[in-house]
């Protein structure tokens, strides 16, 4: 799905001849000192190929409770009625999907509000699969922020930045909740002195990307990541697929993301221009 005026946005992205608009004002409870800037118009930009960035959902689809999240339920079909409809029960939180302001703050956008300028956003991708390889509770820290603008350049501005940890092969797998005996999940994610970081001056980070089911690491209780992200009007994407197929700078996202009113968050479609 796309959000309405996603397509003219996309264009807007990859073009001089539109500027990015003002965001909408938040809730009083959000300060406006906290909202990442509104990204400025893209230098003109081609790509010549797109990665779906989605795993397809299914009832069975591995959950952050480990409980199914999806009931699909048969209304009409072809044979008997000459067209064919399903019904969806399902969470919010399944699948390839956002997670918005509101599901972590009070006044948050939700995802119907989180405005079309910051779903079309440049995509930068750090790699820690070599080390979520040895070490699944591995996450994003600092250290491998400052290595990779060292490495290449400055964080493009009002982009998201996406975790790269081979996660999504597990993604049919017990592997990919990767619960012990005790029920506690191994997976990466990002260190909350990561997100801090990419909420410093002279950084404009609009959203982060996880190809895990949380932006926390697997282990957190307190889900600091997500208490220090999401309030802020900047948002999250969760169980990303085919990440490793980016290069680390240079992608544009394209996230069809939820308009259901209040949505805390839900399933996406996402793609990335290359």
């Amino acid at each position: 799905m796309c959000v309405p005026g996603c397509l003219e946005t996309v264009a807007a992205r990859l073009s001089r001849r539109a500027l990015f608009r003002g965001a909408a004002a938040t809730g009083a409870a959000v300060a406006a000192a906290s909202l990442p800037a509104v990204p400025r118009a893209a230098e003109p930009r081609s790509f010549t190929r797109v990665v779906d960035l989605t795993h397809t959902l299914t009832p069975d689809f591995p959950t952050y409770f480990g409980k199914p999240q999806l009931e699909i339920e048969v209304m009409f079909n072809y044979a008997e009625h000459k067209f064919n409809m399903k019904k969806w029960t399902v969470v919010e939180h399944t699948g390839t999907h956002m997670d918005a302001p509101f599901h972590f703050s009070e006044n948050g956008w939700s995802a119907d509000r989180v405005p079309a300028e910051r779903l079309v956003v440049p995509l930068v991708v750090i790699d820690i699969a070599a080390r979520a390889a040895e070490n699944p509770d591995a996450q994003v820290t600092p250290d491998d922020i400052a290595a990779f603008e060292k490495r290449h350049g400055p964080l493009p501005d009002g982009c998201c930045v996406a975790m790269y940890s081979g996660w999504d092969r597990h993604v049919r797998t017990a592997r990919f909740r990767n619960a012990d005996e005790k029920g506690i999940m191994h997976f990466p994610g990002f260190h909350v002195e990561a997100v801090q970081m990419l909420m410093e001056d002279g950084r404009n980070v609009v959203g982060i990307a996880v190809d895990t089911l949380s932006l926390d690491h697997g282990p957190s209780k307190d889900f600091a990541t997500h208490y220090a992200w999401l309030p802020t009007n900047r948002w999250g994407l969760e169980n990303v697929a085919n990440l490793g197929e980016l290069p680390p700078v240079g992608a544009t996202l394209v996230a069809g993301t939820p308009t259901v009113e209040g949505a805390t968050g839900g399933p996406s479609r996402l793609f990335a221009l290359v």
